[in-house]
């Protein structure tokens, strides 16, 4: 074998994320075992990548109206009616309910002069929707359904001038929507996503918290930040003892990366191992002085058990539901998965997020970052209604949203490095950043699947 084809094979002193969890008292989900690493190059990225214009131009022109997105949860557009709007780059889209509860979505312009129907990150409920500008108005199927002066217009019909829709699709509960009609299926672009969340149940929960941040980095380095665990120790420093957390790195095809990282279970890399009551504390100091003395980890449990115990009775009794059924990796574990090009799910029960992210339309040195939690929705209660996004601009700190708690600092650490980026982006005198082969291994591939369309 060659020296090259070697490259890619190294990995972290110690047991993989794989052995430390089938030492859990509770059974891991069958994905969790699998392993799915592919060796994808070595050579540096171009700063150009994100801070060129014509290279975002390039994005905005055969990326963004090529791919499956985000555009909303189910929960957004319950009722016939409720829409909402999705914007990305310059492109708009209309999401609705039909009075058949039918999902449709649709290009955001009236077929008389391209005005706006609906405002950039507009929300609501309507009959119908009515063009601000000349009052053409169009039922929630899209059709024309009064034309003033229609006198004037013998050349116009219902059939051509109904609204254009969009293809869309459902899964986990989200709305994805795609620009190109001629683009696949969801269900093939999601790849292993529906095997491997099939024991999650995304379609029952419900969105508690939404924050929407204006970051001062391109959209990829601000993905980026959240794709690997190797800025754990530096960026998060106040955990250092106990950080560098055992990761496993995954790359499906051909949309789909991943990572999971233990939480409360011992880094092989430490120069002397913790006890478990050691792990304990350091798993207790995480929730903060007001939850008081640290438990005693009963004799013959592993910390990571014990903890992941009390969360699910914690949980249980905060959201009135039984959670037994959660594995201890389901619980605790930071458990990440990604869809090309800007979609992050995190399922477990302790971590419940949903991340996404978008470019400024206008300067490649800015995007936007829309961050989820999930909570699951309780099989009697009635859901809560999802909350308007709390908008944050650069400057503003993720700690005024109430319902990201403790993790409202964290995120400032994920995010406080990214202007210090964009700057080194320019002045770097090598002109490219270098990745490391395994930890950084969903940067690259995020980078390949970007240039599969551009170079299309």
């Amino acid at each position: 074998m060659s020296e090259k084809l070697k490259l890619g094979e190294a990995r972290a002193p110690g047991h993989t994320y794989q052995q430390a969890i089938v030492k859990d008292a509770s059974e891991p989900p069958a994905a969790f075992l699998e392993t799915s690493y592919e060796f994808l190059g070595d050579g540096d990225i171009p700063y150009t990548n994100y801070t060129s214009r014509d290279y975002a131009e390039s994005e905005f022109e055969k990326l963004w109206p090529k791919v499956w997105q985000m555009a909303c949860r189910e929960e957004h557009i319950a009722e016939p009616g409720d829409y909402q709007v999705y914007d990305i780059g310059h492109l708009s889209a209309v999401v609705t309910r039909t009075e058949t509860m039918q999902i449709k979505a649709y290009f955001n312009a009236c077929m008389h002069r391209g005005t706006a129907l609906k405002s950039p990150g507009d929300n609501g409920s309507c009959a119908s929707f009515r063009c601000p500008f000349h009052g053409w108005v169009y039922s929630l199927d899209g059709e024309l359904v009064d034309l003033p002066e229609s006198w004037d217009f013998p050349h116009v019909t219902g059939d051509s001038h109904s609204l254009r829709e969009l293809q869309v699709d459902t899964w986990g509960g989200f709305v994805f929507v795609n620009f190109d009609p001629d683009a696949e299926p969801l269900y093939d672009f999601l790849g292993v996503l529906p095997d491997h969340f099939k024991d999650f149940d995304l379609e029952n929960r419900y969105t508690e918290t939404h924050v929407c941040k204006r970051l001062p980095v391109n959209w990829k380095a601000a993905e980026e930040a959240f794709m690997e665990a190797y800025h754990v120790k530096e960026t998060h420093a106040g955990g250092r003892e106990f950080s560098e957390p055992v990761t496993t790195y995954d790359v499906f095809p051909e949309n789909v990366n991943r990572f999971i990282h233990t939480v409360g279970s011992v880094n092989p890399r430490m120069p002397e191992a913790p006890s478990e009551q050691q792990l304990m504390q350091m798993l207790w100091g995480r929730r903060g002085p007001e939850e008081g003395e640290c438990p005693v980890v009963p004799a013959g449990m592993t910390a990571r058990d014990y903890y992941a115990g009390l969360v699910k009775q914690q949980l249980g009794e905060t959201y009135d539901q039984d959670f037994s059924a959660y594995s201890t990796a389901q619980t605790l574990d930071s458990i990440e998965y990604f869809l090309f090009p800007n979609f992050f799910i995190f399922p477990g029960l302790s971590l419940p997020m949903a991340y996404r992210f978008r470019p400024d339309p206008d300067d490649p040195d800015y995007s936007y970052f829309d961050l989820f939690f999930l909570r699951p929705k309780h099989p009697e209660k009635e859901t809560p209604f999802p909350p308007e996004p709390l908008m944050l601009d650069v400057e503003d700190s993720y700690t005024l949203s109430e319902g990201l708690g403790r993790l409202g600092a964290v995120y400032d650490q994920d995010t406080d490095n990214m202007a210090a980026q964009t700057r080194g982006f320019k002045t770097c005198a090598k002109r490219g950043q270098t990745l490391g082969n395994y930890q950084e291994v969903r940067i690259r591939h995020l980078h390949q699947r970007v240039a599969d369309y551009l170079e299309s």
